[in-house]
């Protein structure tokens, strides 16, 4: 019996569907997986920023301790907020917004920045003494 041009209207309309239906489900995971991947390299490169602050404060602790001495030490209130911002990144990162994340990397620019400034006054003062 054949179908009727009813039936095959009908079909044709579900078939248009269901291949408009994984197109964008096609075109939905395309952009969760750039989401994904954009969400990876942020989080990478807050860790390399944390690795190098953290490089720089060791380097940096006698140099500071030997001028400014202990009970005033920047370096270990840095070490102090970078151990922070990596706990919260332990527990946040795959949540967090990028704006979060963003957040955290100026945070970590914004205390290597001081650092570097505070190693430029050593600097400075040493050059004045010799």
């Amino acid at each position: 019996m054949p179908a009727t041009l009813a039936q095959t209207r009908c079909m044709r309309i579900v078939i248009f569907l269901i291949v408009l239906f994984l197109i964008a489900l096609a075109l939905w995971q395309a952009a969760r997986m750039r989401r994904d991947r954009r969400r990876q390299q942020v989080v990478r490169g807050l860790l390399d920023a944390a690795d190098a602050l953290e490089v720089q404060l060791r380097a940096a602790r006698s140099e500071i301790e030997a001028i400014v001495g202990d009970h005033e030490n920047p370096v270990r209130q840095a070490m102090q907020e970078l151990l922070r911002q990596r706990l919260w990144l332990q527990e946040n990162a795959s949540s967090a917004s990028l704006e979060q994340l963003d957040e955290v990397r100026s945070s970590l620019d914004a205390a290597r920045t001081r650092i570097e400034g505070q190693l430029q006054q050593i600097e400075r003062a040493r050059g004045s003494l010799a």
